[in-house]
Parts: C-alpha cells; sequence; structure tokens
C-alpha cells in the first residue's frame, strides 16, 4: 500500500497535467477558428466566393503573407459557382481581385460564346520560389501569395479553353486580355519571356508609380486588338472607364506606339 499511494498520487498528477495540455491546446485552436473575419474577407462573403482562412503565413526567405485565403469556389451573380481547380491559397485582397475579375469578366466572356463558366484551371498560386523558378532569382509574387497562373478555363457545355493557345476563341482571348491588363500589375503569356508560354500569370506587384507590365502575344495586329478590346467591353456588359488606359507594348513590339483601349470598371455586379 505504501508503493502504491506514490504511483497513484503521480500518475493523477500526470493525468491532470495532460489534461490542462490538452484543454489549452484546444483552445488555442478554437481561438483561431473564431477569429473575426478580416475587411477583405468580409467584402468576400458568402456571396461572392467559398473559402478558408489561413490566417498569415510565413515562409522562409521572406515568402509568406498577411491575411491568405484558401480560394475554393466563385460565385457568380446569378448564383452559378465557378471551381477553382485546385482551390488556390493567395492573399485575401488578392483573391479579392480575382473573383471579380471571374464575376464580371470572365463570365460574360464565356457568355459569349454560348455556355457559363465551370472552372478556373490553377496552374499555381502560392509557390515559395524565385521567379520563373531560377534559382537565386528574385523572389516570385508567387511566393507572396500575390500571383495566379491560370491554365485554362472550363466551360458548363464541356469546351476546355486555354487562353494562351492561339487557336482558342479569339474574342475570349481579346476580353479577357483587355480585363486583366486593367485589374493587375501584371500580365504575362505567350511571347513575354518565353516561361509563360502555356499559361497566364496576373498579380498585383506594387511597382513605383503605379507602373504595369501588360506582356501577352495575340498573335493579332496591334490595330485589330485595340478595336476589338473595346468592342469587346461594350459586349461584355460593363461600363468604361471615364478615361483611356494605355496599355503597355506586348512583347514583341509590334507597334511604333502603345495603344489606349476602354476598358470594364471594377465595380461590384
Amino acid at each position: 500500500m505504501r508503493i502504491d499511494q506514490p504511483i497513484a498520487i503521480i500518475a493523477a498528477i500526470i493525468g491532470a497535467t495532460l489534461a490542462v495540455i490538452s484543454m489549452s491546446n484546444g483552445a488555442a485552436a478554437q481561438s483561431l477558428h473564431d477569429e473575426a473575419p478580416t475587411a477583405c474577407q468580409m467584402r468576400l462573403s458568402s456571396d461572392r466566393a467559398v473559402f478558408k482562412p489561413l490566417g498569415e503565413l510565413g515562409g522562409p526567405a521572406g515568402c509568406g503573407g498577411p491575411d491568405v485565403i484558401y480560394l475554393e469556389r466563385i460565385i457568380l451573380a446569378d448564383r452559378t459557382e465557378v471551381a477553382i481547380e485546385p482551390p488556390a491559397t493567395l492573399r485575401c485582397e488578392t483573391a479579392e481581385a480575382i473573383v471579380s475579375f471571374v464575376r464580371q469578366d470572365l463570365a460574360p466572356a464565356a457568355a459569349a460564346m454560348g455556355s457559363a463558366l465551370s472552372a478556373i484551371e490553377n496552374f499555381d498560386s502560392y509557390d515559395c520560389r524565385g521567379r520563373n523558378r531560377v534559382a537565386g532569382a528574385k523572389l516570385s509574387e508567387h511566393g507572396l501569395a500575390n500571383a495566379l497562373d491560370i491554365r485554362s478555363v472550363r466551360l458548363k457545355d464541356g469546351r476546355v479553353v486555354r487562353p494562351a493557345d492561339s487557336g482558342a476563341p479569339p474574342e475570349f482571348r481579346i476580353a479577357m486580355k483587355a480585363a486583366a491588363c486593367n485589374r493587375f500589375a501584371t500580365v504575362l503569356g505567350p511571347g513575354s519571356d518565353g516561361y509563360h508560354e502555356d499559361h497566364i500569370h496576373i498579380d498585383r506587384i506594387e511597382r513605383r508609380g503605379g507602373y504595369r507590365l501588360c506582356q501577352w502575344d495575340l498573335h493579332d495586329r496591334a490595330q485589330t486588338y485595340a478595336l476589338q478590346s473595346v468592342g469587346a467591353s461594350s459586349r461584355g456588359g460593363a461600363a468604361a472607364l471615364p478615361a483611356l488606359v494605355p496599355l503597355p507594348r506586348p512583347r514583341p513590339f509590334v507597334a511604333a506606339r502603345a495603344r489606349a483601349v476602354s476598358l470594364p470598371d471594377e465595380s461590384r455586379p
């Protein structure tokens, strides 16, 4: 009995300690789960997107970022859903810009082809790496959860449209490029740098003076592109910007002068 009593006491102490640790971990997990949504998350809300908050994301070499979410689906104005396949890990404000891009630009462009959007192929989102996966290169915006690569869009009638493919419907590619270059700081596609021949890269990097980079060769003449971009904006039902927005010349440069086109606004539907 004298031997059993100390053992029982020690066991009771250990059990109580483990219980306290378990309760503490549970409380921490619950606290994280119940953390109040950010202003960006509230703007997305349940009527615009389906996502999971991830909080602040950290990584080596400066990777990661604040208010990161796991974007699963985008909800259109008619309540139909567009899947992100696979779901994208992005800063909330970057995801918000992509949600507006899909709702206001890609969905009308798909409708003009006679079908509704079903899914967006996420070729790459958050990825802690250098630009173009080159060793020693400057940190990519993908490493900051600030970029998305789009490989294709799928329509509800089963068609798969690859915007980097020159054989894809030109009206869709023209409308997509015009809208992307209006909304994002960087747009890279075929003809940009040799690394984006099979997908379209968009990001929200902040540059000095608000400079934007729009390099996506549609394999069309510059004049045709400018005129069709204006027409695509009008057909999409979105109001034009009050001022003309000059787009940087595509690479390789095919015109001696940069041209201006009217592009959709960023207002919510």
